[in-house]
């Protein structure tokens, strides 16, 4: 939703932090809100493995929301302190991704 595309094409590390930053204040909003049932947070992992964010605020937050709020959280490399703050963590691995045959990513697939 607020993305400015990959993290390798932009290559600005700044950009990058300010773009997760703005992207948190949206899911902050979400997690406050007691009609929301569940939430995605796609590649947060990402985010948090990058330090583009302190993985203590997002647990703080995560803790932090209504009682039957389920979050869930995807992306690779995820950050041991959200693993021991989580209710569920399930391990995804590759066997075979588009990629690697030249399939760029999609819209609507990967972003």
């Amino acid at each position: 939703m607020t993305g400015d595309g990959f993290t390798w094409d932009t290559q600005n590390r700044d950009q990058d932090i300010a773009t997760a930053r703005k992207g948190w204040a949206l899911a902050l909003g979400f997690l406050k809100d007691d009609d929301i049932d569940m939430l995605i947070l796609d590649e947060l992992n990402i985010v948090l493995k990058e330090r583009y964010l302190p993985v203590e605020e997002i647990v703080k937050a995560l803790n932090a929301r209504p009682g039957h709020q389920h979050v869930i959280v995807t992306g690779r490399g995820a950050p041991q302190e959200l693993m021991d703050a989580a209710d569920t963590v399930t391990e995804m691995r590759l066997v075979k991704h588009a990629f690697t045959a030249g399939i760029k990513a999609q819209p609507g697939v990967e972003f």
